[in-house]
């Protein structure tokens, strides 16, 4: 589990095929060091495995699903992700729970500007817009926000500086893709939603 509160932005160095999934190799600097083998850790909002630790990086193993229905699979030598360690019980709770397990992607298709705040529009899937309400919280990437205003195929987040500059979403162009996590209280409900209406037809 994780608050979508990025830690860190770190390196890729290199992926390496491990057929049907690659190893993935980023540094990070101290979470690095800090880190464990078995530690679960947000990788772009994806939750992944630490395999193998080494001074400032660790390796994680990606599956082909895994590549093939995140941004995971774009990356390439260089390429900057958010970092975040798993929440300890003892953690403050900063942002929302955020459980690393992406629902699909979606795609940065409007990009407004005003001095150093960002207005980003992303379209995404309608069962997942679904689960988007005006004021509840969208992790993008690993990154925690609060949605401003949906719509039936898109939505739209304000950013404020710090966001841009301590995370990837800083370098987002229109058209590229992201990693879409929707609140877990979201799914809980339009799933008994959707069980209230079958019992219903059933009588």
């Amino acid at each position: 589990m994780f608050t979508g509160l990025v830690e860190t932005l770190g390196a890729v160095v290199s992926i390496e095929d491990q057929p049907p999934g690659v190893l993935l190799t980023i540094a990070a600097g101290a979470i690095a060091e800090a880190a464990a083998i078995g530690d679960s850790i947000s990788v772009n909002g994806c939750c992944l495995t630490v395999v193998r630790r080494g001074g400032d990086g660790f390796s994680f193993e990606a599956g082909e699903e895994t590549l093939r229905r995140t941004n995971l699979g774009k990356l390439s030598s260089g390429s900057r992700v958010n970092l975040e360690r798993s929440l300890r019980l003892d953690d403050r709770l900063g942002g929302h729970f955020v459980s690393g397990h992406i629902d699909g992607a979606g795609q940065l298709i409007e990009r407004i500007d005003d001095q150093d705040w960002s207005t980003f529009w992303f379209a995404a899937p309608p069962q997942l817009m679904r689960q988007m309400a005006e004021k509840g919280s969208i992790a993008v990437d690993g990154v925690s926000l609060t949605l401003v205003d949906v719509q039936d195929d898109r939505f739209s987040v304000a950013l404020i500086p710090h966001t841009l500059n301590v995370t990837t979403l800083g370098a987002l162009r229109v058209g590229d893709a992201v990693n879409l996590e929707t609140d877990i209280l979201a799914k809980y409900v339009q799933r008994q939603l959707a069980y209230g209406d079958a019992e219903t037809e059933k009588k």
